[in-house]
């Protein structure tokens, strides 16, 4: 703590009536400010604003200064109450804990849950489902790691500070066994309730000022043109495999996440005045808006099921089961088709965006707008994966260059 200091003044431009102005006292700690009322008024030409009291011995002049003396004895003995603690504090703690409020006491567990249920009343008007749940577990994992680490169910937001943030980290990377991308991701959230608690002055500083989120690399894994046909050609019997089977197809043409194949219903398909079909939507992750043109492939998988009673009774545009039963009977039919990957939903979008549309040439701009990306960024991910597209590339330079193919 580098200053604090106490001044008596008087709001000369808000009189009464009567012409008295409202009494102060001005806190500064650090050159920030904030004042707390006596409750008193007095006429400025009583006061002596160089001694900071009221004029003369009179017994007003006496009653007052005594009571301002008082008051000012009380400000100061809670800064020193809060030297004592050893945490560093502001002005408002100051102001806060002399009003009976004190804001320092605000607990961190407390206040994520504050966050977490105002983000669910939000939930479909600024926020997706998915987002609400990946702060609900943030807080889930925080909770876990204050008890084990501090033996508490809740600790104070004054008490967050860098050692904790990391500490936060490698019980993440430790103790729940989360790799590096993802344990940085929930870190990430819980940097949201820090700047609130900074922002609200329940902490001095922000204490990820000196913290740095690198995330590493992720290869995102795809399906080259072989195995997708395989998955396409394979012959299933019964419902069960092969729905989810079509539901994946039609992601790898249309690059669609699940949670939007889930809920694509006959009304965002439309046709051109070409006579071709194409989908506009909006991804419920980022409320980005998409337009995809359907290919022949996706044209047949819909045709496939206008008929079901899900699609008639729904309005949906296909069947599709859990996106946790869908992963489980993608792994099924991988071993069916003897395919190594891991085959979830999500890895028919990274199909679509490198197999079926950046490899045949389709401008990484437009594969982005189709992905319903907001950055260009995002979309170069895919780009930077498909060594193929590269050859295929030089060898139309070297062509032009009058040089021989590849």
């Amino acid at each position: 703590m580098n200053s604090f200091s106490t001044l008596f003044y008087l709001k000369d431009e808000r009189r009464d009536k009567n012409g008295k102005a409202g009494l102060y006292l001005r806190i500064t700690i650090d050159g920030r400010r904030t004042s707390i009322s006596l409750s008193r008024k007095i006429h400025p030409s009583k006061w002596d604003s160089r001694m900071n009291k009221l004029k003369g011995k009179s017994v007003e002049a006496e009653e007052l200064n005594r009571f301002m003396a008082t008051f000012r004895h009380k400000v100061n003995k809670i800064q020193h109450h809060l030297i004592e603690e050893g945490h560093s504090f502001t002005v408002h703690d100051v102001k806060e804990k002399y009003l009976g409020k004190d804001r320092r006491h605000k607990m961190l567990i407390q206040l994520f849950d504050e966050h977490n249920q105002q983000m669910k009343k939000l939930v479909g008007i600024e926020f997706a489902l998915g987002t609400w749940k990946r702060y609900f577990t943030t807080r889930n994992h925080l909770a876990e790691y204050v008890k084990l680490e501090y033996c508490k169910n809740d600790i104070f937001v004054k008490d967050v500070d860098l050692k904790f943030i990391k500490g936060l980290e490698y019980f993440l990377k430790v103790t729940k066994a989360c790799n590096h991308n993802s344990a940085l991701k929930y870190v990430n959230n819980f940097k949201k309730i820090v700047r609130i608690a900074v922002a609200n002055d329940w902490l001095a500083k922000d204490p990820f000022y000196n913290y740095k989120v690198q995330f590493k690399a992720v290869e995102r894994g795809f399906l080259t043109k072989d195995k997708l046909q395989a998955i396409i050609d394979k012959k299933i019997e019964g419902e069960r495999l092969g729905v989810v089977r079509d539901m994946f197809v039609l992601c790898c043409y249309t690059g669609l996440a699940y949670v939007d194949v889930q809920t694509l219903t006959l009304d965002e398909i439309y046709q051109n005045e070409e006579g071709g079909y194409f989908i506009k939507s909006k991804r419920s992750k980022t409320n980005t808006g998409f337009t995809i043109p359907l290919l022949p492939k996706a044209m047949d998988i819909i045709e496939k099921y206008k008929d079901h009673p899900k699609v008639v009774n729904k309005n949906f545009v296909i069947p599709v089961l859990s996106n946790q039963k869908s992963n489980a009977y993608l792994k099924e039919i991988a071993d069916r088709c003897n395919i190594k990957k891991n085959l979830t939903t999500h890895l028919a979008r990274h199909t679509f965006a490198t197999t079926v549309t950046l490899t045949n040439g389709v401008p990484i701009e437009t594969v982005g707008k189709m992905l319903g990306h907001k950055n260009l960024r995002t979309t170069q991910h895919y780009a930077k994966i498909i060594d193929s597209k590269v050859e295929k590339d030089m060898a139309v330079l070297k062509e032009k260059l009058g040089m021989a193919k590849i």
